[in-house]
């Protein structure tokens, strides 16, 4: 069995200018690439006798709406035969597509249509890009830090016009004061009751 450090070493010398940074910590590999670097470094890493990372666990994406290069897309690999794990990622700007996985980790397929619906992503040559978690017709994409908490529009059944239709999503004016006092004295008109009452006993 091939220890990290080795591990480490042997990509470095075999994937040499394709990695740009590398290093060790929690007992994991931890790869920098760039996107169009990805199929040569993954068909490395899955096919190699002394690495075979054949488990794709996640993909996700970090965002970082401050940034030129907004995304930061990371893949989790696992080799069982070795028990050990590769964190790759490589950031991209907003519009940028990048290759899909799908060819050569099947799993793939969910978890890029996953980063498409809640970052909207884009992967290209992806065999079925479409949303995943979200509904149809659905506006924006939810893990990104400039979408709003309570979302764009709401969907419920009217019964005046006996359908399901979509309306802009409207707060309700008692979820918007909030009273911060402790449940343990109580909110402030129980208190005011309490106090009547017990005014008028005396």
């Amino acid at each position: 069995m091939i220890n990290l450090t080795d591990l480490e070493k042997k990509i470095n010398s075999e994937l040499t200018t394709k990695i740009k940074k590398s290093e060790i910590r929690h007992a994991q590999l931890y790869l920098n690439i760039d996107s169009e670097d990805l199929i040569d470094v993954t068909l490395f890493i899955k096919s190699n006798e002394n690495t075979k990372f054949r488990q794709l666990i996640d993909v996700t994406v970090v965002d970082y709406p401050e940034m030129t290069k907004r995304f930061k897309v990371v893949y989790l690999f696992l080799s069982h035969e070795f028990n050990q794990r590769i964190v790759l990622s490589y950031s991209i700007n907003e519009n940028e597509v990048i290759p899909t996985l799908t060819t050569i980790y099947p799993a793939a397929n969910w978890m890029e249509r996953e980063v498409f619906d809640m970052y909207g992503v884009k992967f290209k040559d992806h065999p079925d890009l479409r949303r995943i978690l979200t509904d149809y017709g659905f506006e924006g994409h939810p893990l990104r830090k400039d979408f709003p908490l309570t979302g764009h529009t709401e969907v419920r059944y009217s019964e005046e016009q006996k359908k399901v239709i979509k309306e802009p999503v409207k707060l309700e004016q008692n979820y918007r004061n909030f009273d911060y006092e402790s449940p343990w004295e109580g909110t402030k008109y129980i208190k005011k009751q309490t106090d009547q009452e017990n005014d008028k006993k005396n």
